[in-house]
């Protein structure tokens, strides 16, 4: 499988329409099942951080107020993503974010997101909640020592990702699965998930013979 970035933002707030920015991002490059490269960092948009959101996150003002730019940070950390898709759980949320500061310093997003938010209810619909570090305990997967921290956040979706994707390889007998084929699962209805995958596997089969790869719908 091609590598993937899975993001993770805090916030001072959950719109940036209402004016709210980000205070820090991470990003985690997973490769062939495994993490294979981290970004970290805190970012100063120039804002203070409110006292719920410090409680949350521990992140105070005056560490963000001691942070690179956030233009700077954004720079980076897109660089460092470059054209892999993208993941996050709750990606409504992070692609807000990414979107919007990315747009401050002149560029724009060119590749989908993966939510794990979506394809967990899909792929576990027994799940008792959907919640990032209830999953992950659930599934018996490596937790985070602080949750509501970027780059903690950001591995436990990538590892909880990896594990969603070993349920569906084991569960339809899948050589691989792909970012195409998760892109169309977290669209479709839990009820319809085997039809979804089997209708994928058609199509990938028909590719494998003319040469040409299936796309997803838009």
């Amino acid at each position: 499988m091609d590598t993937i970035a899975v993001i993770d933002f805090e916030t001072t707030g959950l719109s940036p329409a209402e004016g709210d920015r980000a205070t820090e991002i991470a990003a985690v490059l997973v490769r062939d099942g495994q993490i294979v490269d981290r970004y970290e960092s805190l970012m100063n948009a120039g804002q203070r951080v409110p006292p719920f959101i410090e409680q949350l996150t521990g992140i105070t003002t005056a560490m963000v107020r001691r942070a690179p730019p956030a233009e700077q940070v954004m720079t980076e950390v897109a660089a460092f993503v470059g054209n892999s898709p993208l993941v996050a759980h709750n990606a409504a949320f992070d692609s807000k974010f990414w979107d919007a500061e990315l747009g401050r310093i002149g560029r724009k997003r060119g590749q989908a997101f993966i939510c794990t938010l979506l394809l967990a209810r899909r792929v576990l619909p027994q799940a008792p909640s959907y919640k990032l570090g209830a999953l992950v305990e659930s599934a018996g997967l490596p937790t985070a020592a602080r949750a509501h921290r970027a780059l903690a956040d950001a591995e436990m979706a990538a590892h909880l990702m990896l594990y969603l994707e070993r349920e569906l390889i084991q569960r339809f007998r899948l050589n691989a699965v792909s970012h195409d084929l998760l892109g169309r699962i977290q669209k479709t209805p839990k009820s319809q998930l085997h039809g979804c995958v089997t209708r994928y596997g058609d199509l990938a089969h028909d590719a494998a013979e003319t040469g040409r790869m299936p796309r997803a719908r838009s």
